[in-house]
């Protein structure tokens, strides 16, 4: 039986079927960690109007999202942005299982440039990228001092992995002039030094035990597959049963091909275990779902590879268990939870695009100084307040502001309209009096609505805010004419 099946040779050309027009995943992945390295460089530097494509500037007290500059103020945009961030990943997890493990976590692109570029491709330090469980012979000297350079150029992109990632919170042209003075900005330096560090310490001796012990998401992703979540999926009605048992107490039956067929005749795993040696986390995929499993679709390549030849599909596929493990037909991507994740996707996101066109171009708080009132020999009652500006806007703007519909009441300071710049704030101390008798209550004070309009005065359609206050009047035996 055995010498039947491993002799035998694929139909003429049948083995160039599997194999023809075949891009493997890990090519298709280089592309796309290239893409969002390029974007996640590039985006920092992109103004539109002065402002950030995103930006969370804590020296400055800003979000700019889209162009858009928010105050610290206006932050209420800020749960939105994190629902988007954290629904979205559960929808792709329901869908895609660990596709951003694979597919878009720095944590394994940086361990792809460092061992598959650094140690591999241009070092020579590992043979192979095939094989990611035999380690360098760190007794040679010569691996030694390959090492040391390996580590010498991470350390490198480290430290511009780590600026890259500042850049997010203090925009480069603010970066690299707090730069230029370190002894001034020690907490900048520090940040940067400290982030770089961590990155050499997790990608150079942490690898990929970051993501099976360390990372939170392999946890919780038990929790968001189901039957219908593509993933690296073995197929053991074709391959064969190599393990027995269930979940993580499944011990390992077959380790030789002959062994497997003397059992199962019609299994067509080669046992070559191609897919065990490529898997950077060290798992076999044959196994089963395992939380190790990062969905780098490493194992379908070699599976492919290895199958293709013989003219057979794969035995590992990028697929669901519904469809590749049981064969209970095609996996449904259009399932109830996958809509229900992004119609909640859609909602938070319109609202985020609502909220976020409603933006503010001047913020104003008005807060009533602890004295009520003041009145004058003359009858004349004021009233004082602290009035708090922010121009929002990204150009410099002339203010004053009116007393809505209440005539009686009038500005006495400040007299004049004052200027604001971009991005600054100013504080007004504003009295407001009334030389005619609004209320004539002889047991307390009274408290007169009124609302405040401020504007700029350069622009009065689009910027300006209605903030509602109280006049305090005094009781009748206070007020002399």
């Amino acid at each position: 039986m055995e010498s039947t099946i491993t002799t035998e040779k694929p139909k003429k050309n049948q083995s160039k079927e599997y194999l023809k027009g075949w891009v493997p995943y890990r090519i298709k992945r280089y592309w796309f960690y290239a893409a969002a390295t390029v974007i996640a460089m590039v985006m920092p530097w992109i103004t539109i109007n002065g402002n950030h494509l995103f930006l969370l500037s804590f020296d400055q007290k800003k979000l700019h999202l889209a162009g858009i500059a928010f105050d610290m103020q206006e932050l209420y945009l800020m749960p939105f942005l994190l629902m988007l961030l954290f629904l979205g990943i559960f929808a792709i997890t329901a869908v895609g299982g660990r596709a951003w493990c694979g597919w878009a976590c720095p944590q394994t692109i940086f361990r792809v440039i460092y061992r598959d570029g650094i140690e591999t491709k241009l070092l020579g330090l590992r043979k192979k990228i095939k094989n990611k469980q035999k380690e360098p012979d760190m007794s040679k000297m010569e691996n030694k001092v390959k090492s040391v350079i390996a580590i010498l150029l991470w350390s490198v992109l480290a430290f511009v992995a780590s600026a890259n990632f500042l850049w997010y919170f203090v925009p480069p042209e603010d970066f690299f002039r707090y730069l230029s003075d370190p002894a001034e900005h020690m907490v900048l330096v520090g940040v940067l030094v400290s982030t770089a560090l961590f990155i050499i310490l997790d990608v150079v001796f942490i690898k990929e035990n970051f993501c099976v012990y360390v990372c939170p998401y392999s946890r919780v992703q038990s929790v968001l597959y189901d039957d219908d979540t593509i993933m690296a999926v073995y197929d053991p009605i074709r391959g064969g049963e190599i393990y027995e048992g269930h979940g993580y107490e499944r011990e390992k039956k077959f380790t030789k091909q002959k062994d497997l067929l003397s059992v199962e005749p019609n299994a067509e795993c080669t046992t070559c275990e191609s897919c065990v040696t490529v898997c950077p986390t060290h798992i076999d995929i044959r196994k089963g779902l395992q939380l190790e499993c990062i969905n780098c679709l490493e194992c379908v390549d070699a599976c492919t590879s290895v199958m293709g030849a013989l003219g057979k599909p794969s035995l590992v596929q990028w697929s669901s268990e519904k469809e590749t493990l049981r064969h209970e037909g095609k996996t449904n991507y259009l399932r109830g939870k996958v809509i229900a994740y992004f119609a909640v996707l859609m909602i938070v996101l319109v609202t985020l695009f609502v909220m976020g066109s409603k933006k503010e171009h001047m913020l104003l708080n008005i807060n009533k100084s602890q004295r009520l009132y003041k009145v004058l020999d003359n009858g004349v009652v004021q009233n004082d307040y602290i009035f708090m500006f922010a121009n929002t806007d990204s150009k410099d703007h002339t203010y004053f502001f009116e007393i809505v519909g209440n005539d009686k009441i009038t500005i006495r300071r400040p007299s004049e309209p004052f200027e604001l710049g971009a991005g600054q704030k100013k504080k007004k101390v504003v009295v407001l009096e009334t030389k005619e008798q609004l209320a004539n209550n002889t047991r307390k004070d009274v408290p007169i609505p009124i609302v405040i309009r401020a504007y700029a005065t350069d622009d009065k359609e689009k910027i300006m805010v209605e903030r509602e206050q109280v006049f305090f009047y005094p009781r009748a035996d206070l007020v002399k004419k």
